[in-house]
């Protein structure tokens, strides 16, 4: 057995810092959680996971309980209404918290912080997944069958999972980040972005769902917060919280025939105002008729409300024919000058467009008739105005040049097709839709269905597209508008149609105001008195909170809008009459526009069937991605081929998991079995990526922080496993105790213990129910990981590592890989992959371990072919192969190389002289060339041994035997089997004389030869003294499966019982260690195992397969102590103690062994205290550094030179200069 490399000091191991997973911040004691937990408006965010979190833990109860409730087997259609209708409103506020993110937070984020929100961002998509899954099965036809009832338990489980993990590492990794990274005023501007990025029909369910979902003092914490962050104006504070206080989402659960008497005291409000604004304001008549003003008379606007819908659409095609005249100006002048704003302004028109789709898509369309839909049309019309932004934003990447002209004709043909399917869309709508609402609906209900379009977009959009829409409208036409909005909207929004009235007429030119007010901004003093009972409703500290804060983001005189300017629509901000705030967020630079949120609304419309779309600021890698994972030619890609076999298992538990419900106790083994097959053939998978992959890419600078998340994810993971470990073995020992039931009861003639049987029975089944639910959820979670993975970091390896760095981080991964794991997870990955996929894996493998005994293990254990047997079936006569087929490699080498009957002639002088050949032959490995060295020495006593009497050979075999049979000791006195080197309790019969030997080193020491000790085929119990195949257990019946030796190798025939041993595929060979990935690995490039702490150390190839300089005894193979010079050389440790005694410097390269700074410094010393003769002190000689490798010169001495550029004194004279004068 021999040693591996132990280090001579230790460096402390690299690492990212992980907070403890699960761990949640408010329990945290960390200073910057304290912040959150005092101050900060991010705290905002941890209501909202709490109340995210409640809802799931209710919605995966009730899926249990459904799942095991067997009592209603004919009622499931009705027991699980209730049900859907959770999971319905559930995926709603999730989605749009996930858009609001992806549209605010993560952006912002990731200007100040790069490579954390790409994580998220794909996070969300896979939650998306999750609820597409989810309510695909809600919605098929197994609803009757036994198996849907758990399959929707495992699915919600699943979901639970996946939120609360991905939510936990938000908290961990991402709040402490914008803590950290922006102020509490960005903070707070963050955060009430987020708010401004949900539509206002959401925000009227979401904040009282949030309220109802945390405890009286938190949701009074939470008051205190939203203080904070929302800006100091009356109006905007007296939205959000009547939202909080949830007057709308009981108004509307009320229903339409309960608000008679709201909606009739809305009428004489709305008269009123009407009436007063009349008084103050003329009408104002448009004096162009087109084809569509025939629907717009006065009589028609007072009696068909839905007909505003037309406005929506003239609005819209005027901008987009201002967009295509913009477009074909470009062309004329070819000035891209003006690209960004532009691209603005079609980013603008493309969120008017999208939401108005869905307006009619989840609210008109659905109303009018449920057959009817334009998806079609409208998912086209978003691919146009993606495929125009994308244009856009690659001509202002590649700047003006000589493809102008090309990047011109594109940008007007897209804007003319655009035009053309709007246009031919709007009418569709307006001949199909319209009269069937003008014919089915009263004009209470258009006006409904007009709001509830309005309230489908955020707050942030409605700021924006309200002056927009009524700087395009008539007085008269924008008048009705407002009117039908206020007379649409119930009591409880009388704040919100102010502010939106507002802001309206922030379209309209300074003198003119559309306020139903009796004067220009009664709009505002008509809520004084609501306002007043507002601020008397306060509590006392809230006041407090909000002077705390000076937060410049809530002017309510200014806000970004769309205005006349010729033919087109530009944004400005100006001053108005009518002072409602202004939301603050649009011409904040923390965020981007809502048109992510407007796509992921898109896949929220259309149900399960469409996945979600992410931000536009996370496409970075889409077409990377495609493109390179059809790629085969990085090293490194070998490493996520284990992703494949990953999954493979995963399949295996999630739909083998649905069978233990049968309590077959067999199952349940097996089922467990390929359970921790996985669980450990993952955990290597995941530290390999922890301690060797994640590093490395964080070793980049560009790439800082991107793996911080995936290591979150493994702790994760691992308290998964774990969990689902502990549940199956609870399950085993229930489905045991259900057997010893069973068994009792068919022996008893009573029916005493029957009363338990059902009670054990239903934990049984629900335990079986949470297991296959656990199953599921690692699915899930494993499968969206490795996803992850290759969407996200598996591009970066082609980026910034070449195929060299690749290859040595395949060699460092297989390199911490014990044998007894390689032995399970070869067969396992394979079993995954084609014969092509296997065939490339093997070679990447071998390219890495190129200077290792890696294939030679490989083919002793995969293929079955040990080398051994070969040479135990030619030991017969005699002779080793090895010679032999090392002269057959060689033929064309001009040196002579003898045969053994051409040795046996030899006399001698000969045979010296071929040993000194062979001694010089460089080209020769070190153990071929020690193992031909030996055998030529050995070749005139296996001469002799052939001339000798066959009686004298036979008289000495048989005394041997005698010896040989009996058993032998290591410790004599208290009978412990074994020898003076190893404690065992076998002997081995060598292959090569056929004598039993309890180790090699015995056999070594009374032979003139060496044991091939792999090549043992037998071996002898000590305890039965029997002879029998070589093993770790006694065959002999007597012995009852006596164990040989604690550690037993098959590879090395190795046995030991008393030190903890391992077998490195790489050496081939057994060492003393735990193991390799514990405390030690193996250098692919040096060839030898070194200790973990010498990661970072100087690699020589193949650098231990030498002698030791001072002993000259082989390292590889040696049993003793070897020990790494900071040179990258090695000799043994007892060598090197005593030659560091009389030198400093490696016998071999001449560096110094260490730091000699003490010792050069003391030199130092004696060198100015020294007074040269005059002849000698001017005096120069050119020297040679050892240390450092460069030459130089240095003051003439006859002993000590010191190096000009390292300081060091290991120096040699190369040069003496004659010149006397050494000035220079």
């Amino acid at each position: 057995m021999a040693m591996p490399l132990t280090p001579a000091a230790g460096v402390q191991n690299g690492g990212v810092r992980i907070m403890i997973p699960g761990q949640q911040m408010e329990m945290d004691s960390n200073g910057t959680v304290n912040r959150l937990k005092s101050s900060s408006p991010i705290r905002i965010f941890l209501f909202f996971h709490k109340a995210i979190r409640a809802e799931l833990d209710g919605l995966h109860r009730a899926a249990m309980g459904f799942a095991t409730n067997s009592s209603s087997n004919n009622n499931n259609n009705s027991d699980i209404k209730p049900l859907l209708e959770r999971y319905r409103f559930f995926r709603s506020i999730y989605k749009h918290h996930c858009n609001a993110e992806d549209e605010v937070i993560f952006p912002a984020l990731d200007i100040r912080v790069k490579n954390v929100a790409r994580t998220y961002s794909l996070e969300h998509e896979g939650e998306s997944v999750l609820f597409d899954q989810l309510f695909a099965l809600l919605d098929s036809d197994k609803q009757n069958e036994e198996s849907y009832k758990r399959e929707l338990a495992s699915c919600t489980g699943a979901l639970r999972t996946s939120i609360s993990q991905h939510m936990s590492k938000e908290e961990e990794q991402v709040f402490p980040l914008l803590i950290e990274k922006f102020s509490f005023e960005e903070q707070a501007s963050l955060a009430w972005q987020f708010l401004c990025s949900i539509p206002v029909n959401m925000m009227a369910e979401f904040l009282p769902w949030l309220s109802s979902s945390i405890s009286a003092d938190e949701r009074q914490d939470m008051r205190k917060c939203l203080y904070k962050i929302i800006p100091e104006e009356k109006l905007l504070q007296q939205i959000i919280f009547t939202w909080m206080d949830g007057m709308k989402v009981n108004k509307k659960r009320k229903g339409c025939g309960d608000d008679i008497k709201c909606q009739g005291d809305l009428d004489k409000i709305a008269t009123n105002l009407i009436r007063s604004s009349e008084s103050r304001h003329r009408a104002c008549v448009s004096s162009s008729v087109g084809k569509r003003d025939l629907f717009l008379s006065n009589s028609d606007v007072q009696s068909h409300p839905i007909d505003e819908i037309l406005h929506w659409h003239k609005a819209i095609e005027k901008e987009l024919n201002d967009i295509a005249k913009a477009a074909r100006m470009i062309k004329s002048s070819g000035d891209f000058s003006d690209l960004s704003a532009f691209n603005k302004r079609l980013q603008f028109i493309a969120e008017v467009c999208i939401f108005h789709s869905i307006a009619e898509d989840k609210v008109i369309f659905p109303a009018v008739d449920a057959g009817l839909s334009f998806a079609q049309e409208h998912a086209e019309e978003e691919s146009e105005f993606e495929k125009f932004r994308c244009l856009i934003e690659s001509i202002e990447s590649a700047g003006v040049n000589s493809s102008s002209a090309e990047f011109c004709s594109k940008i007007c043909s897209h804007a003319d097709r655009i035009m053309e399917s709007i246009k031919k869309h709007f009418q569709n709508e307006e001949f199909q839709v319209l009269p069937l609402a003008r014919t089915h609906f009263s004009g209470e209900v258009q006006r409904k269905l007009l709001y509830q379009s309005l309230c489908v977009m955020p707050l942030r959009l409605i700021e924006c597209v309200l002056p927009w829409l009524v700087g395009s409208l008539t007085e008269e036409e924008a008048r009705s508008f407002l009117q039908n909005m206020h007379l649409a909207a119930p009591i409880s929004d009388s704040a919100l149609v102010t502010l939106f009235s507002g802001w309206a007429c922030k379209g309209r030119p300074r003198s003119i105001c559309l306020s139903y007010g009796v004067n220009g901004c009664c709009a505002l003093k008509m809520l004084t008195e609501s306002l007043e009972k507002f601020d008397r409703s306060c509590c006392a500290c809230t006041s407090s909170s909000i002077t705390d804060r000076n937060i410049p983001m809530g002017q309510a005189s200014r806000v970004e809008m769309p205005v006349q300017s010729g033919n087109s629509v530009l944004f400005e901000e100006k001053n108005q009459s009518c002072c409602v705030p202004g939301l603050g967020v649009n011409n904040n630079n923390l965020g981007t526009s809502s048109l992510a949120s407007a796509k992921s609304l898109r896949s929220l419309s259309f149900g399960p069937s469409a996945p979600s779309l992410n931000s536009c600021l996370f496409n970075w890698e889409t077409d990377i991605n495609s493109n390179d994972c059809g790629s085969a030619t990085r090293p490194i890609d070998n490493i996520f081929k284990f992703h494949k076999a990953i999954r493979k298992d995963l399949e295996f538990l999630d739909v083998e998991s649905g069978k233990l419900g049968c309590c077959n106790e067999t199952f349940i083994r097996q089922f467990s079995g390929r359970f921790r097959l996985l669980w450990g053939l993952y955990r290597a998978h995941s530290n390999a990526e922890d301690d060797i992959v994640f590093p490395a890419l964080e070793s980049k600078e560009t790439l800082h922080n991107v793996s911080h998340s995936y290591t979150l994810d493994h702790k994760q993971e691992e308290k998964l496993f774990e969990d689902i470990s502990s549940a199956l073995a609870k399950l085993s020992q229930l489905c045991d105790n259900l057997s010893s039931e069973s068994i009792t009861e068919d022996q008893s003639t009573g029916d005493s213990d029957s009363s338990n049987s059902p009670s054990s029975l239903r934990q049984y089944n629900k335990l079986a129910t949470k297991v296959q639910g656990m199953c599921k959820s690692i699915r899930v979670t494993l499968d969206h990981h490795v996803k992850r993975e290759e969407v996200e970091l598996w591009p970066l390896f082609e980026r910034h590592f070449s195929v060299e760095e690749q290859d040595k981080l395949v060699g460092h991964i297989i390199g911490t890989t014990g044998a007894e794991v390689l032995q399970s997870m070869l067969p396992w990955v394979t079993s995954a992959l084609t014969q092509e996929e296997q065939n490339k894996m093997m070679d990447t493998w071998k390219q890495a371990t190129k200077n290792t005994m890696f294939s030679e293990w490989l083919n002793e254990w995969w293929e079955g072919t040990s080398a051994a047997s070969t040479q135990a079936t030619t030991s017969e006569n005699g002779i080793s192969p090895g010679y032999d087929m090392h002269a057959s490699l060689d033929q064309s080498d001009y040196t002579f190389k003898p045969g053994w009957k051409d040795i046996f002639r030899m006399n001698q002088n000969e045979l010296e002289s071929e040993i000194r050949k062979v001694s010089q032959d460089s080209s020769l490995d070190p153990r071929r060339k020690a193992y031909l060295i030996q055998h030529l020495m050995t070749s005139r006593w296996i001469a002799a041994q052939q001339k000798l009497p066959q009686s004298e050979i036979d008289e000495t075999s048989e005394d041997a035997k005698v010896t040989e049979c009996s058993p032998s000791f290591r410790d004599p006195e208290k009978q412990v089997y074994g020898c003076e080197h190893y404690k065992r309790n076998c002997k081995l019969r060598a292959a090569c004389c056929g004598k039993l030997f309890a180790c090699r080193f015995c056999h070594d020491n009374v032979s003139d030869h060496s044991m091939d000790r792999k090549a043992t085929s037998e071996m002898m119990c000590m305890k039965c003294l029997k002879i029998q195949p070589v093993g770790p257990i006694c065959s002999t019946p007597s012995c009852n499966r006596f164990s040989m030796a604690k550690y037993y190798c098959s590879s090395c025939k190795f046995f030991d019982d008393e030190r903890t041993v391992y077998h490195c595929p790489f050496c081939n060979l057994c060492r003393l260690g735990s193991g390799l990935g514990i405390d030690f690995f193996h250098c692919m490039t040096c060839n030898c195992c070194l200790g973990m702490k010498l990661v970072d150390h100087k690699c020589r190839e193949k650098g231990l397969e030498t002698n030791c300089p001072i002993c000259c005894d082989f390292l590889f193979t040696s049993s003793a102590t070897v020990r790494a010079l900071p040179c990258g050389h090695f000799m043994h440790s007892a060598c090197f103690q005593a030659y560091a005694r009389t030198h400093y410097v490696c016998p071999i390269c001449s560096k110094s062994m260490g730091d000699m700074s003490v010792y050069f410094g003391m030199l130092d010393a004696l060198m100015a205290s020294e007074v040269l003769p005059e002849e000698y002190r001017n005096r120069c000689q050119d020297i040679l550094c050892h240390d450092c490798d460069k030459k130089g010169s240095a003051p003439f001495h006859w002993l000590y030179h010191k190096c000009s550029f390292c300081g060091s004194y290991n120096t040699r004279v190369i040069k003496v200069d004659s010149v006397p004068d050494c000035s220079t």
